[in-house]
Protein backbone atom coordinates (compact mmCIF):
# COMPACT_ATOMS: atom_id res chain seq x y z
CA UNK A 1 0.00 0.00 0.00
CA UNK A 2 1.29 3.78 -0.76
CA UNK A 3 2.21 5.60 2.18
CA UNK A 4 0.43 9.34 1.97
CA UNK A 5 3.48 10.92 2.40
CA UNK A 6 4.25 9.75 -1.08
CA UNK A 7 2.17 12.14 -3.27
CA UNK A 8 5.06 12.51 -5.61
CA UNK A 9 4.42 9.27 -6.68
CA UNK A 10 0.77 10.29 -7.23
CA UNK A 11 1.17 13.96 -8.55
CA UNK A 12 0.18 17.01 -5.65
CA UNK A 13 -3.75 17.18 -4.96
CA UNK A 14 -3.44 20.49 -5.47
CA UNK A 15 -5.25 19.56 -9.18
CA UNK A 16 -7.97 17.51 -7.77
CA UNK A 17 -8.49 20.90 -5.08
CA UNK A 18 -8.63 23.22 -7.75
CA UNK A 19 -11.10 20.88 -9.68
CA UNK A 20 -13.15 20.35 -6.76
CA UNK A 21 -13.59 24.27 -6.46
CA UNK A 22 -15.09 24.63 -9.52
CA UNK A 23 -18.13 23.06 -8.09
CA UNK A 24 -17.39 25.10 -4.68
CA UNK A 25 -16.16 22.45 -2.63
CA UNK A 26 -13.04 22.99 -0.71
CA UNK A 27 -11.37 19.78 0.38
CA UNK A 28 -10.29 19.17 4.09
CA UNK A 29 -6.61 17.84 4.40
CA UNK A 30 -8.66 14.58 6.24
CA UNK A 31 -10.84 14.58 2.95
CA UNK A 32 -8.02 14.36 0.81
CA UNK A 33 -6.66 11.04 2.73
CA UNK A 34 -9.81 9.75 2.12
CA UNK A 35 -10.06 10.40 -1.39
CA UNK A 36 -6.33 8.33 -1.55
CA UNK A 37 -7.28 5.67 0.85
CA UNK A 38 -10.11 5.06 -1.62
CA UNK A 39 -7.62 5.17 -4.59
CA UNK A 40 -5.52 3.04 -2.69
CA UNK A 41 -8.30 0.18 -2.12
CA UNK A 42 -9.66 0.75 -5.93
CA UNK A 43 -6.37 -0.40 -7.37
CA UNK A 44 -5.73 -3.06 -4.60
CA UNK A 45 -8.67 -4.92 -5.17
CA UNK A 46 -9.05 -4.35 -9.19
CA UNK A 47 -5.98 -6.29 -8.77
CA UNK A 48 -8.14 -9.83 -8.19
CA UNK A 49 -11.89 -8.82 -9.57
CA UNK A 50 -13.15 -6.68 -12.57
CA UNK A 51 -13.68 -2.54 -10.98
CA UNK A 52 -12.62 -0.84 -13.34
CA UNK A 53 -10.88 0.14 -16.42
CA UNK A 54 -9.61 3.20 -15.32
CA UNK A 55 -6.36 2.80 -12.90
CA UNK A 56 -4.07 6.12 -13.37
CA UNK A 57 -4.58 8.09 -10.38
CA UNK A 58 -5.00 11.39 -12.66
CA UNK A 59 -7.66 10.04 -14.90
CA UNK A 60 -9.38 8.11 -11.36
CA UNK A 61 -9.54 11.48 -9.57
CA UNK A 62 -11.51 12.83 -13.02
CA UNK A 63 -13.24 10.46 -14.61
CA UNK A 64 -14.62 9.11 -11.13
CA UNK A 65 -14.10 11.28 -8.07
CA UNK A 66 -14.38 14.89 -9.91
CA UNK A 67 -17.35 13.21 -12.12
CA UNK A 68 -19.23 11.69 -9.11
CA UNK A 69 -19.18 15.19 -7.56
CA UNK A 70 -20.69 16.97 -10.62
CA UNK A 71 -24.17 16.77 -8.92
CA UNK A 72 -22.46 19.55 -7.23
CA UNK A 73 -23.32 22.05 -10.08
CA UNK A 74 -26.83 21.49 -9.36
CA UNK A 75 -28.58 24.40 -7.10
CA UNK A 76 -30.95 22.16 -5.77
CA UNK A 77 -29.11 19.60 -4.74
CA UNK A 78 -26.35 21.90 -2.88
CA UNK A 79 -29.89 23.51 -1.37
CA UNK A 80 -30.83 20.42 0.07
CA UNK A 81 -27.21 18.85 1.55
CA UNK A 82 -26.53 22.46 3.44
CA UNK A 83 -30.60 23.01 5.06
CA UNK A 84 -31.10 19.28 6.04
CA UNK A 85 -29.36 16.03 6.42
CA UNK A 86 -30.58 14.11 3.20
CA UNK A 87 -31.07 10.28 2.34
CA UNK A 88 -29.67 9.13 -1.01
CA UNK A 89 -29.34 6.26 -2.69
CA UNK A 90 -26.98 4.83 -5.13
CA UNK A 91 -28.63 2.52 -7.92
CA UNK A 92 -26.29 0.15 -9.22
CA UNK A 93 -23.05 1.97 -7.36
CA UNK A 94 -20.40 -0.70 -8.53
CA UNK A 95 -16.98 0.83 -7.44
CA UNK A 96 -18.87 3.06 -5.18
CA UNK A 97 -19.40 6.40 -7.87
CA UNK A 98 -21.07 8.64 -6.91
CA UNK A 99 -21.96 7.60 -3.27
CA UNK A 100 -18.91 7.48 -2.24
CA UNK A 101 -17.11 10.46 -2.91
CA UNK A 102 -20.53 12.10 -2.17
CA UNK A 103 -20.55 10.82 1.32
CA UNK A 104 -16.73 11.79 1.84
CA UNK A 105 -17.45 15.11 1.29
CA UNK A 106 -21.03 15.17 2.81
CA UNK A 107 -20.68 13.45 5.78
CA UNK A 108 -23.71 14.26 7.48
CA UNK A 109 -25.80 12.84 4.14
CA UNK A 110 -27.53 9.33 4.96
CA UNK A 111 -26.25 7.09 2.06
CA UNK A 112 -27.67 3.69 0.59
CA UNK A 113 -25.10 1.88 -2.03
CA UNK A 114 -27.20 -0.74 -4.25
CA UNK A 115 -25.54 -3.27 -6.17
CA UNK A 116 -26.24 -6.33 -7.45
CA UNK A 117 -22.85 -8.09 -7.25
CA UNK A 118 -22.05 -9.50 -3.80
CA UNK A 119 -17.96 -9.27 -4.50
CA UNK A 120 -18.19 -5.75 -5.41
CA UNK A 121 -20.22 -4.98 -2.02
CA UNK A 122 -17.45 -6.68 -0.38
CA UNK A 123 -15.05 -4.45 -1.64
CA UNK A 124 -17.48 -1.08 -0.71
CA UNK A 125 -17.80 -2.28 2.71
CA UNK A 126 -14.06 -2.60 3.23
CA UNK A 127 -13.90 0.84 1.51
CA UNK A 128 -15.97 2.34 4.29
CA UNK A 129 -14.49 0.27 7.30
CA UNK A 130 -11.41 1.64 6.21
CA UNK A 131 -12.16 5.48 5.59
CA UNK A 132 -14.59 5.02 8.48
CA UNK A 133 -17.61 6.36 6.78
CA UNK A 134 -20.47 6.76 9.31
CA UNK A 135 -24.36 6.69 8.64
CA UNK A 136 -23.73 4.39 5.04
CA UNK A 137 -25.04 0.87 4.01
CA UNK A 138 -24.62 -1.27 1.30
CA UNK A 139 -27.24 -3.81 -0.19
CA UNK A 140 -26.75 -6.86 -2.34
CA UNK A 141 -29.72 -6.77 -4.25
CA UNK A 142 -31.52 -5.67 -7.57
CA UNK A 143 -33.36 -2.86 -8.04
CA UNK A 144 -36.61 -4.10 -8.83
CA UNK A 145 -37.04 -6.37 -6.06
CA UNK A 146 -35.49 -3.77 -3.20
CA UNK A 147 -37.97 -0.87 -4.82
CA UNK A 148 -41.07 -3.14 -3.75
CA UNK A 149 -40.01 -2.97 0.14
CA UNK A 150 -41.54 -0.25 2.66
CA UNK A 151 -38.12 0.71 4.11
CA UNK A 152 -36.80 1.61 1.04
CA UNK A 153 -39.65 2.63 -1.58
CA UNK A 154 -40.64 5.97 -1.46
CA UNK A 155 -37.93 6.70 1.25
CA UNK A 156 -35.05 9.20 -0.08
CA UNK A 157 -34.58 12.80 -0.85
CA UNK A 158 -32.20 11.87 -3.60
CA UNK A 159 -31.71 8.41 -6.03
CA UNK A 160 -28.47 8.90 -8.41
CA UNK A 161 -26.97 6.56 -10.96
CA UNK A 162 -23.81 6.52 -13.34
CA UNK A 163 -25.23 3.45 -14.81
CA UNK A 164 -24.70 2.33 -18.42
CA UNK A 165 -29.01 1.81 -19.65
CA UNK A 166 -31.46 4.35 -21.79
CA UNK A 167 -33.10 6.70 -19.69
CA UNK A 168 -36.86 4.91 -19.89
CA UNK A 169 -35.31 1.54 -17.95
CA UNK A 170 -33.23 3.54 -15.15
CA UNK A 171 -36.34 6.12 -14.49
CA UNK A 172 -38.30 2.86 -13.68
CA UNK A 173 -35.45 1.31 -11.26
CA UNK A 174 -34.94 4.78 -9.83
CA UNK A 175 -37.69 6.98 -9.22
CA UNK A 176 -39.60 4.76 -7.24
CA UNK A 177 -37.14 5.43 -4.61
CA UNK A 178 -37.65 8.83 -4.31
CA UNK A 179 -39.99 10.39 -2.06
CA UNK A 180 -42.20 12.96 -3.38
CA UNK A 181 -40.18 16.40 -4.05
CA UNK A 182 -37.14 14.27 -3.69
CA UNK A 183 -34.77 14.15 -7.21
CA UNK A 184 -33.53 11.49 -9.46
CA UNK A 185 -30.54 12.55 -10.74
CA UNK A 186 -28.83 10.74 -14.01
CA UNK A 187 -25.12 10.88 -15.01
CA UNK A 188 -24.77 10.55 -18.28
CA UNK A 189 -21.43 10.85 -20.21
CA UNK A 190 -23.08 12.47 -23.40
CA UNK A 191 -25.74 15.02 -24.56
CA UNK A 192 -28.88 13.19 -24.20
CA UNK A 193 -31.60 15.34 -25.72
CA UNK A 194 -32.33 12.29 -27.91
CA UNK A 195 -32.60 10.11 -24.98
CA UNK A 196 -35.06 12.93 -23.35
CA UNK A 197 -37.55 12.79 -26.04
CA UNK A 198 -37.99 8.70 -25.64
CA UNK A 199 -37.73 8.88 -21.86
CA UNK A 200 -40.28 11.68 -21.05
CA UNK A 201 -43.62 9.36 -21.31
CA UNK A 202 -41.90 6.31 -18.98
CA UNK A 203 -40.89 9.78 -16.83
CA UNK A 204 -44.32 11.44 -16.31
CA UNK A 205 -45.98 7.54 -15.97
CA UNK A 206 -43.40 6.41 -13.27
CA UNK A 207 -44.48 10.01 -11.39
CA UNK A 208 -41.57 12.07 -12.48
CA UNK A 209 -41.29 15.23 -13.71
CA UNK A 210 -38.15 16.52 -16.22
CA UNK A 211 -36.98 19.89 -14.20
CA UNK A 212 -33.15 20.17 -15.04
CA UNK A 213 -30.85 19.62 -17.56
CA UNK A 214 -27.25 20.42 -16.74
CA UNK A 215 -24.51 20.31 -19.87
CA UNK A 216 -20.87 20.67 -19.41
CA UNK A 217 -17.26 19.36 -19.10
CA UNK A 218 -15.81 17.79 -16.89
CA UNK A 219 -12.95 20.37 -15.73
CA UNK A 220 -9.69 21.18 -17.55
CA UNK A 221 -10.93 18.29 -20.05
CA UNK A 222 -12.95 18.23 -23.26
CA UNK A 223 -15.13 15.22 -21.80
CA UNK A 224 -19.21 16.10 -22.36
CA UNK A 225 -21.17 15.16 -19.55
CA UNK A 226 -24.85 15.82 -18.62
CA UNK A 227 -26.85 15.38 -15.51
CA UNK A 228 -30.75 14.87 -16.17
CA UNK A 229 -32.43 16.24 -12.78
CA UNK A 230 -35.98 14.78 -12.44
CA UNK A 231 -38.08 15.84 -9.35
CA UNK A 232 -40.74 13.28 -7.78
CA UNK A 233 -44.48 14.99 -8.18
CA UNK A 234 -46.51 12.35 -7.78
CA UNK A 235 -46.68 8.57 -6.30
CA UNK A 236 -44.98 5.79 -8.91
CA UNK A 237 -48.27 3.21 -9.33
CA UNK A 238 -47.13 0.70 -7.26
CA UNK A 239 -47.07 -2.05 -10.41
CA UNK A 240 -43.37 -0.52 -10.90
CA UNK A 241 -40.67 -1.44 -11.19
CA UNK A 242 -41.75 -4.78 -12.99
CA UNK A 243 -40.09 -7.99 -12.65
CA UNK A 244 -36.41 -8.14 -12.29
CA UNK A 245 -35.19 -8.06 -15.90
CA UNK A 246 -37.63 -6.66 -17.45
CA UNK A 247 -37.01 -2.85 -17.74
CA UNK A 248 -34.03 -3.25 -19.72
CA UNK A 249 -35.36 -6.20 -22.11
CA UNK A 250 -39.08 -4.03 -22.32
CA UNK A 251 -38.59 -0.28 -21.36
CA UNK A 252 -41.54 1.26 -21.29
CA UNK A 253 -42.78 3.78 -23.94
Amino acid sequence: MMDFCKMKDFCEMDDFQKKCKTYGIDLSEEQKKKFIDYYELLIEWNSFMNLTAITDFDEVILKHFVDSLAVCQAPVFIKKVKESKVSLIDIGTGAGFPGIPLKIIFQDSKITLLDSLNKRIKFLDAVIEKLNLKNIETIHGRAEDLAGKSDYREQYDFCVSRAVANLSTLSELCIPFIKKGGYFVSYKSEKIREELSAGRNAIDILGGKIEDVLEYQLPDSDMNRSLLLIRKEKNTPRKYPRKAGTPAKEPLL
